[in-house]
């Protein structure tokens, strides 16, 4: 697959994006590449020609995004190759769960805050604003939600 500048410029921008959520550098372009491909999905070896990776990186890559369930495959009949695709039905679920694991992270920061001698310092003043914060998304991420369902319907 050919890709032009705006493209490769696009993958890359994704790719980072990515990669400062954690991602390593491979499995980042990866994602960029199937968001911005015109094709549905993409074979292995598509993949790695594209992007220019070895064989090992792009199954090593691959493989983590099937475990994290960001890629599915498909398969079809008479081929042998798998072909992957982004699997973005489970946007919500992916995104309430980060907001779920920021929300309980609350719970570590009120302990910090017990141990804290100087309650009244920038930093206690700073980890108190965030628990607020953190009640805060607690009780309006469901609502959010709702309004996203209700605007669909």
């Amino acid at each position: 697959m050919l890709l032009n500048d705006k493209q490769k410029a696009l993958i890359e921008k994704i790719g980072i994006y990515h990669e400062n959520n954690g991602m390593q550098p491979a499995v980042a372009r990866i994602m960029g590449l199937l968001f911005v491909s015109d094709q549905p999905e993409m074979t292995f070896d598509e993949i790695s020609e594209t992007l220019n990776l070895s064989k090992s990186a792009t199954s090593n890559a691959l493989n983590l995004l099937l475990q994290t369930g960001q890629i599915e495959y498909t398969t079809f009949s008479g081929e042998r190759k798998r072909y992957f695709r982004l699997k973005l039905s489970n946007w919500r679920d992916g995104f309430t769960k980060k907001i779920s694991q920021m929300i309980s992270f609350r719970e570590s920061l009120q302990e910090a805050m017990a141990l804290k001698a100087d309650k009244d310092c920038q930093a206690s003043q700073n980890i108190n604003e965030l628990i607020e914060f953190l009640d805060f998304l607690s009780q309006e991420m469901p609502t959010l939600l709702e309004k996203w369902e209700n605007r669909k319907h």
